[in-house]
């Protein structure tokens, strides 16, 4: 484990590969689940706000879970999440022409449509968030549908960290992503050292 200010990190998030490949795995991470992804009061809030923007892209059956239950539930570990479609899609989900599962939320932030950028937790992935009293523990997660990711990942040599520079700066800011590559750096010497 490496700590970085109040954070925590897994080896993983230095020494595994990873590159999202959407052509492989279909964004499978945004319809299987136990649950809906993990949102912050805020988020919801926000998404609340920009829901009338983006209504026309969601699904007819997600219309009707929004307008039953609202966007988010509260799910068996306690933890705020978005609804979902029938115990599996994410409310915001929706496929594109070639059968691949998008956020709705992303596509309208990317488009330039809403403000709001897609929940952190959406954007970090593979990468979770622990909260803990003292520290925020940073973690890999491992799930078999992200396979093609890492296959991707490795073949083209890009650790994880690296991939997801944008939503890490997005939620601990620059100066630490800064912090998390000098750990890096320091990572790879040690392990020159320790083969000499």
């Amino acid at each position: 484990m490496i700590q970085i200010q109040d954070t925590v990190l897994s080896h993983d998030i230095f020494e595994e590969h990873f590159i999202c490949d959407l052509c492989k795995c279909k964004g499978q991470c945004c319809v299987d689940g136990e649950s809906g992804a993990p949102i912050t009061r805020e988020e919801r809030e926000q998404i609340d706000a920009i829901l009338p923007e983006i209504m026309d892209d969601l699904m007819p059956a997600a219309k009707e879970v929004i307008a039953d239950q609202g966007i988010s539930y509260v799910d068996y570990d306690g933890e705020l999440v978005t609804s979902l479609v029938k115990g599996r899609e994410c409310v915001f989900a929706y496929y594109d022409e070639n059968g691949i599962c998008k956020c709705a939320i992303d596509t309208a932030y990317r488009e330039g449509r809403i403000p709001v950028q897609k929940p952190i937790s959406c954007h970090l992935y593979p990468i979770r968030l622990n909260e803990y009293k003292d520290f925020t523990a940073v973690n890999y997660h491992r799930w078999s549908i992200c396979k093609p990711g890492v296959k991707k990942g490795r073949s083209e040599g890009l650790p994880l960290f690296r991939f997801l520079k944008e939503p890490l700066i997005r939620k601990f800011g620059e100066e630490w992503y800064q912090e998390v590559c000098e750990a890096s750096d320091m990572l790879k010497n040690q392990e020159s050292s320790d083969k000499t």
